[in-house]
């Protein structure tokens, strides 16, 4: 058997994946379960970027580029601001306690 030798890949990008509520809510709930900052960050990133960062930033009202930067892994943004990011995603945090370790 032959290998194909033009063979082209591109790299993974999960924002293409996020493409409904129901996947969008188990991937942000996994990973602000992780407990990582970073990771949450990245994931929201992530929900932005598939839901379209001018249309985010018209309905949050923060300029894309100060989206971009609030997301972009390397700066802590405000909790209002997140908070403004997912109120326009149509997203709720809720609370629930820690099932205790024995």
């Amino acid at each position: 058997m032959a290998l194909k030798e033009n063979i082209e890949t591109r790299e993974f990008d999960v924002a293409e994946f996020l493409d409904n509520e129901e996947t969008i809510n188990a991937y942000l709930a996994e990973s602000l379960a992780s407990g990582d900052q970073a990771e949450f960050l990245e994931a929201l990133s992530d929900v932005a970027r598939a839901r379209g960062m001018t249309q985010l930033a018209n309905e949050t009202g923060i300029a894309r580029e100060s989206l971009y930067k609030a997301l972009n892994g390397t700066t802590k943004p405000r909790f209002e601001t997140i908070l403004r990011i997912l109120n326009a995603l149509n997203i709720q945090l809720t609370t629930q306690y820690k099932q205790a370790t024995v």
